[in-house]
C-alpha cells in the first residue's frame, strides 16, 4: 500500500499500472464509510501478495486526483491497468464483494505459470522447459532457466534464450554474467576492482574491453557505491 499525492500520482499509479494492476482508494478522514472500507480493501489487496497494489488518496489533500476521476462521493474505488481505468465502485462494499472486485484483476495462473512456480520452488529445469514449450516467450521461465544455465556453465545457451524477450534489469544482469562467463572472467579470483582498473585504459579503443567493463558494472548493480564511480571514470575516457 502507498499513500499517493497529486505530485506522485503519475509515478505511483499511472506508470505503476503498466507493471501490475493498481487499485485506487479515494477517501477522507471525516468519511465514515471510508473508515469501514479502508481496512477491508487493504486486507484483500494484501492477500494478493503483490499481484495487485493499493494506492490510497486523501481527496481533501489531493484535489487534482479526485478531479481527474470526477469523484462526486466517497469512498470511490477505481482499478487501473496500463494507465486506464478498467473497473470501479462507489461506497463501502462487504469484504466478499471487494474480494470479487480484486480477483477480477488477477486472472488464474496459466499452466505455464504453474510450471514456472514448480521449477523455481524445486530449483529444476524440466518444468521451466515444459513451460517454454507451452509459451515460448514466458518471461519468468526464460529468466529462471537462463539463470540456471549460467550457473551450470551453459552461458551461450543462456544468451540465446534471453534474446527471446525484451531487455529488463534482470535480463541485463544475466546477460552480463553470461558474457563474462563465456570470456572466462573470474571475478572472485581476480577481484572486480582489479579487473575494472585493468580494462579502463582499453575502453576507448577496444569495444570488447568496453563491453566487459559494462558487464562488470552490471554485475555490481546500481546500489554498489563503486558503480557510479567507475561509470564516471568510463565517461571521462569516452567523452
Amino acid at each position: 500500500m502507498v499513500d499517493v499525492t497529486d505530485a506522485t500520482f503519475e509515478q505511483e499509479v499511472l506508470l505503476r499500472s503498466s507493471e501490475v494492476p493498481v487499485v485506487v482508494d479515494l477517501w477522507a478522514p471525516w468519511c465514515g464509510p471510508c473508515q469501514t472500507l479502508g481496512p477491508i480493501i487493504e486486507k484483500v489487496v494484501d492477500a494478493t501478495e503483490g499481484a495487485v497494489t493499493l494506492a490510497k488518496v486523501n481527496v481533501d489533500e489531493n484535489p487534482a486526483i479526485s478531479g481527474s476521476f470526477q469523484v462526486q462521493s466517497i469512498p470511490a474505488v477505481f482499478a487501473l491497468k496500463d494507465g486506464k481505468v478498467v473497473d470501479g465502485f462507489i461506497g463501502a462494499l462487504p469484504e466478499a464483494a471487494v474480494a470479487e472486485f480484486v480477483a477480477k484483476l488477477t486472472p488464474e495462473p496459466s499452466e505455464a505459470d504453474t510450471l514456472v512456480a514448480e521449477g523455481l520452488r524445486d530449483g529444476t529445469e524440466p518444468p521451466l522447459r515444459r513451460a517454454l514449450e507451452l509459451q515460448p516467450d514466458h518471461e519468468g521461465a526464460i529468466v529462471a532457466l537462463a539463470g540456471m544455465m549460467v550457473a551450470g556453465g551453459q552461458s551461450e545457451e543462456a544468451i540465446a534464450l534471453l534474446g527471446r524477450i525484451p531487455e529488463t534489469a534482470d535480463t541485463r544482469r544475466l546477460l552480463a554474467e553470461a558474457r563474462l562467463a563465456t570470456q572466462q572472467v573470474d571475478v572472485v579470483a581476480d577481484g572486480v576492482e582489479e579487473l575494472l582498473d585493468g580494462l579502463l585504459d582499453r575502453v576507448t579503443e577496444d569495444p570488447s574491453a568496453r563491453q566487459e567493463f559494462l558487464d562488470l558494472l552490471e554485475t555490481l548493480g546500481p546500489d554498489d557505491p563503486r558503480t557510479s564511480g567507475y561509470r564516471k571514470a568510463l565517461a571521462s575516457r569516452l567523452f
